[in-house]
């Protein structure tokens, strides 16, 4: 075992940055981060006031007024020291991302990876108005026009529990680059990390007031969004919270991107390539302990091959370490709070109920040097059919469902008739007329082939449909339209 250091055992009373300041709140309510490895409290955070939010806002528009004004070449030397910043900080994000969300130190290290891919779009994002804005001369008579972008102002950022670095880089750097500010407000499950990606930004030199992290919830999230100055949401979280904002959203007339739930597939056909197909199902189904968007439940397999999958999954699984993701042998960490894995251990007892039959069972693993973790080991169910309520809700955790399928047709129509949710969907085979049908049928906004995540690079959108995506432009690189918009300049000169 070789287990790498924690940045801090604690981090004490966390603080807000407002205005380019980290100040204490002035909240009674407070509440207790949890390392969901130890069991052990790292820190304690409040809940935002009202006046609290409200400072945090004004400092946005404030700042936005200078921020906009800022020379397209100076906003790139300020994005390139971000990256920079990031560069420098990596290791020490990484263990502090692991120690406050539970996924291993690989994990982190693979997610610290997208921030910065995603800080290196924005900057491309900058540059790439240029080519955007259009230009015609002698329209008619006299006349030119042209079509300009303009940045919109101070944009509310509600990053989830499960990506907390991750998403906040899905935004923030889009906006700065589009030339707005942002109020952040993270997920309550992991505030540590959050507090973190904020600090080392602020490092690169920003002017105060770009950006602006407060801790609340869904309260304080709507007081944020209702205010004048606030131009619309980026949000990754549930659907219920997602769908509370849009509408909001739409009643007050501002934009929105709000990334949901997912229910996703993994589809394996006869000629795969079996073994290879074990281990990507591995990162699908179990890698961030289920807990991320494009994972893995309904795992689809068509024909013959299904007991020799079943065989071969099983056995990888089992042999699956678990632990402290700060060991560096471990595979899978905890799940990030202990009502998450209350949650998953009633889906998997409903499943059981509905008669799924248990293939491994992970609901009573233990880890010896952390028995206060909050520790579920992978779990492999079969006898699923599509009709199924487990088969069409998102189970959030190392859960995976095996599904048997008599032909590629018949699995599409499944994933785009069976569930109202479209993040993503994989198909496993050595066929490329397969292959190409499914990604040219499957109503998903993410399609993998031959891989167990269809996670889609930084210069391309998270191109979710459906109950999945709600909004004017999906997140990464596609957020600039919501941070901009359009103004035709006619033009008579002569």
């Amino acid at each position: 075992m070789s287990l790498l250091p924690e940045v801090s055992k604690n981090y004490g009373r966390l603080k807000f940055l407002i205005n380019g300041q980290w100040v204490m709140s002035q909240s009674t309510t407070v509440y207790e981060d949890i390392n969901p490895a130890t069991g052990e409290v790292i820190a304690e955070f409040p809940s935002a006031t009202r006046a609290e939010a409200r400072a945090a806002v004004e400092a946005a528009q404030n700042a936005f007024k200078d921020w906009r004004d800022v020379p397209m070449r100076d906003r790139a030397r300020l994005l390139f020291d971000l990256r920079g910043k990031f560069e420098e900080h990596f290791d020490e994000l990484c263990r502090v991302l692991t120690q406050d969300h539970g996924r291993t130190i690989d994990e982190s290290r693979g997610s610290l990876r997208r921030v910065i891919e995603n800080i290196e779009s924005a900057c491309s994002a900058l540059y790439g108005l240029a080519k955007q804005n259009e230009h015609m001369d002698q329209l008619a008579q006299g006349i030119d026009q042209y079509l300009i972008w303009e940045p919109l102002g101070p944009f509310l950022i509600v990053t989830p529990g499960n990506i907390p670095m991750h998403a906040w880089s899905s935004f923030v750097p889009y906006a700065l680059a589009a030339g707005c500010t942002v109020v952040v407000s993270p997920s309550r499950q992991d505030p540590v990390a959050a507090e973190y990606v904020c600090r080392v930004a602020q490092e690169a030199g920003l002017p105060a007031g770009v950006i602006n992290l407060i801790h609340g919830g869904r309260e304080i999230n709507k007081e944020i969004l209702t205010q004048p100055e606030i131009m619309g949401v980026g949000f990754i979280g549930s659907n219920k919270a997602g769908r509370e904002l849009f509408d909001l959203c739409g009643k007050l007339g501002k934009r929105s991107s709000i990334n949901g739930n997912g229910k996703n597939h993994v589809v394996i056909l006869p000629d795969a390539d079996i073994d290879a197909a074990i281990q990507w199902l591995l990162r699908g189904c179990f890698g961030m302990t289920g807990q991320r968007c494009l994972g893995v439940d309904n795992v689809v397999i068509i024909g013959n091959i299904y007991d020799e999958v079943k065989k071969k999954f099983k056995e990888a699984a089992a042999a699956m370490k678990l632990g402290y993701g700060l060991d560096t042998e471990t595979e899978l960490g905890p799940m990030t709070t202990l009502s998450g894995k209350e949650k998953v251990l009633r889906w998997i007892d409903n499943s059981l109920a509905e008669g799924a039959k248990m293939v491994l069972d992970g609901r009573t693993a233990k880890v010896k040097d952390y028995p206060k973790g909050y520790f579920l080991g992978p779990t492999i169910l079969e006898d699923v059919h599509v009709d199924m309520s487990m088969a069409k809700e998102e189970a959030f955790g190392p859960v995976a469902a095996l599904i048997r399928g008599k032909n590629l047709d018949e699995a599409i129509e499944w994933i785009n008739t069976k569930t109202n949710l479209g993040h993503s969907a994989c198909i496993m085979t050595t066929n490329g007329k397969n292959a190409r049908k499914f990604i040219r049928e499957v109503n998903v906004g993410n399609v993998g082939v031959n891989i167990g995540v269809a996670q889609p690079y930084a210069f391309f959108p998270l191109g979710s449909k459906r109950e999945s995506f709600l909004g004017v432009a999906k997140s990464r690189m596609a957020s600039m339209r919501m941070f901009m918009d359009e103004k035709t300049v006619v033009a008579r000169w002569a």
